[in-house]
């Protein structure tokens, strides 16, 4: 095949090669997206939303920096999975 082949797919920008390094199959990119959403939610400080004692067992953090980490990450897979989507570039199972 050569480089001037059209069926090619383009070269994977290194965001997205660092985002799947070691992913090979879009399920198994949707369950790391997954799971960094939800715990996107358990790092949002509900503590100061709420004095029940119950939240301030389960929920510890008290402060908006894992937050602030998790939404960019979240929204850094999610395009990192539509990259993978528009160029086929996940693996043939």
């Amino acid at each position: 095949m050569s480089d001037t082949d059209n069926t090619a797919t383009p070269k994977m920008p290194i965001w997205v090669l660092l985002a799947f390094s070691s992913i090979q199959k879009r399920k198994h990119a949707l369950i790391l997206i997954w799971a960094s959403i939800i715990f996107t939610f358990y790092s949002l400080p509900w503590i100061k939303f709420s004095n029940n004692e119950l939240i301030t067992t389960l929920f510890l953090i008290d402060d908006w920096s894992w937050a602030a980490m998790m939404i960019p990450i979240c929204a850094w897979y999610v395009l990192s999975l539509r990259w993978m989507d528009k160029n086929t570039a996940w693996e043939a199972s």
